[in-house]
């Protein structure tokens, strides 16, 4: 068995924790919990004949990413960088963590998830930012983890992209 470690990084309230609930407990709360530190879930994900034990670090939420501690990235397989389509602020916060992900994990595998596309209505990201992400060679997935839009996608998408 392949076990590979894989981390949640954004803003705060873009959606991290109830990314990871969906995904390994199948639920969603819409009530709003704070992440103090680090929270450690697990989840075993079948790719063929292959199996991978997903051990998934949902690491605080910070808007000044100097904050977050490189020390939790290190030794990650992946990480998703978690923006919330509502708020314009998270996309610029998101590309700041996905520079200190990187300089911590540099053989990482990153994957983008805009989240909250049941509001897409109320969208603040523009398909324009959305594109310049996908043409920086980014992997790009609008998720919702209320609707359950996209989260099994996105993280099957990245367990391939890490066993690879």
């Amino acid at each position: 068995m392949i076990k590979k470690k894989v981390c949640m990084l954004g803003a705060f309230a873009v959606g991290k924790t109830s990314l990871v609930q969906r995904f390994v407990n199948s639920i969603f709360s819409g009530k709003y919990q704070t992440t103090i530190g680090v929270k450690i879930d697990q989840k075993m994900v079948s790719l063929g004949e292959t199996e991978v034990n997903l051990l998934l670090w949902d690491i605080h939420g910070e808007d000044d990413f100097q904050k977050v501690k490189a020390t939790y990235v290190m030794g990650a397989s992946g990480y998703f960088i978690v923006m919330d389509g509502t708020r314009n602020e998270t996309y610029q916060v998101g590309l700041e963590l996905e520079k200190l992900a990187k300089n911590a994990a540099p053989q990482a595998k990153c994957v983008i998830l805009i989240n909250k596309s049941d509001l897409i209505r109320d969208w603040e990201i523009t398909p324009g930012q959305i594109e310049k992400l996908i043409s920086d060679g980014f992997k790009v997935i609008q998720t919702s983890a209320k609707d359950n839009l996209a989260v099994e996608t996105a993280f099957t998408e990245l367990t391939r992209m890490m066993i690879k």
